[in-house]
């Protein structure tokens, strides 16, 4: 959802976008109390923001290693035609694979940056193989496998974007 010109943002609405960003399952009720105001301007804000674009979506968070997902790969894609109709389809059919849990278009050598998650190696060079070689326009592939996960909170800062008096 494209985002409308931005919102002027004050210390509550900071205060709920955290909160929110914290646990996304608290009521109303918690949120107007955990920011001093009462459940109705409460909610009024929360719709405010909503409605903003600012809060997208509500998820769960879930666990890559839970489900089974023992590997993640950070993939860049060199385009090798970059005509509108083949950068419409390999952007449409990236939509369409769920291993592909993110995608950037970037600058530099290669075009897009793609995270995906794989069961194991052998899955991720199937997949690969498979899957990302035969997407529209794709000239190069080259992949690097994560380690070790140090921060994976998608926790945006937002009192330091904020235009506070």
């Amino acid at each position: 959802m494209p985002m409308s010109p931005r919102l002027a943002l004050d210390r509550t609405d900071c205060a709920l976008l955290q909160a929110l960003q914290g646990n996304a399952r608290l009521t109303v009720a918690e949120l107007a109390d955990r920011v001093s105001l009462t459940p109705s301007p409460c909610w009024r804000r929360i719709k405010r923001l909503e409605d903003s674009g600012l809060v997208r979506a509500y998820r769960a968070i879930l666990s890559s290693e839970g489900l089974g997902y023992g590997v993640t790969a950070f993939v860049n894609i060199m385009m090798g035609s970059h005509d509108k109709d083949t950068s419409t389809r390999f952007e449409q059919r990236l939509t369409e694979i769920p291993e592909i849990i993110s995608c950037h278009h970037v600058s530099g050598k290669y075009d897009f940056l793609l995270e995906v998650v794989a069961v194991d190696l052998q899955a991720f060079g199937e997949f690969t193989r498979d899957v990302l070689q035969a997407l529209p326009g794709v000239k190069e592939i080259y992949s690097s496998f994560s380690m070790k996960v140090l921060k994976d909170d998608r926790v945006l800062p937002v009192a330091a974007s904020a235009n506070i008096d």
